[in-house]
This record gives C-alpha cells, sequence and structure tokens, in this order.
C-alpha cells in the first residue's frame, strides 16, 4: 500500500490501566485499527503525565505508578479516520482523542518482504 497527501493524524490518550472487554484499551484500539485496514499505529508510553483529574502519574522509582500515559497514534485518510473515530468514541470512556491534518510524504511498504 502507498499513502501520500493530505490525511489525518490521531491522537489517543489513555492510561496504561485502561481496559476494554478484558485487555488493555491501547491494545484492543491497535486491534480494532488493523482490522478496520487503517495504515498503521504507535503505541508510546509516556513516562509522566496527568490528565482531567490532574493525578501525576510518573514512572519515578519513588513513585512508581501502574498507570502511565499511554499514546496511540494513528494516521490515514480523513474518510477512514473518521470511521475509526466512531470507534473511539465507544472504546475511549476516560481520556483525550485529537484530530490534525498532516502531510504524508512517504508512506510505503518494503517490497522485498
Amino acid at each position: 500500500m502507498r499513502i501520500e497527501g493530505e490525511a489525518r493524524l490521531v491522537r489517543i490518550f489513555i492510561g496504561e490501566s485502561d481496559h476494554w472487554e478484558g485487555r488493555p484499551l491501547y491494545e484492543a484500539l491497535v486491534r480494532r485499527a488493523r482490522d478496520m485496514g487503517l495504515a498503521g499505529a504507535t503505541v508510546l508510553r509516556g513516562i509522566e503525565g496527568f490528565g482531567a483529574s490532574s493525578i501525576v502519574h510518573t514512572a519515578r522509582i519513588l513513585r512508581l505508578s501502574e498507570d502511565l500515559p499511554i499514546v496511540i497514534e494513528i494516521v490515514d485518510s480523513a474518510e477512514k479516520v473518521e470511521e475509526f473515530l466512531g470507534v473511539t468514541d465507544e472504546m475511549v470512556t476516560e481520556g483525550m482523542v485529537t484530530v490534525e491534518r498532516v502531510e504524508i510524504r512517504k508512506y510505503q511498504a518494503n517490497p522485498e518482504k
């Protein structure tokens, strides 16, 4: 698959301890994105952060948290992202979802793999 041009970037901000149907929410969202044929997804684990509750979660050894911040990034066409946002409305009950316009300069799989 090859994608170029205007697209949308979705960022989903959740906590590491958030779950959906018995599995980590970040894992469930990535699997759903793949099942829906989106171009790709990346999960980033933060070392410190806070959200709407204003509780600071940190990876510092003296205050080790089991609920570190997680950010999931997904980029695809506006149409596919819009469809996926319906999924996030259902699955993300606490957190934040943002969307922004981006330009894809290159997205291409290695044809030898």
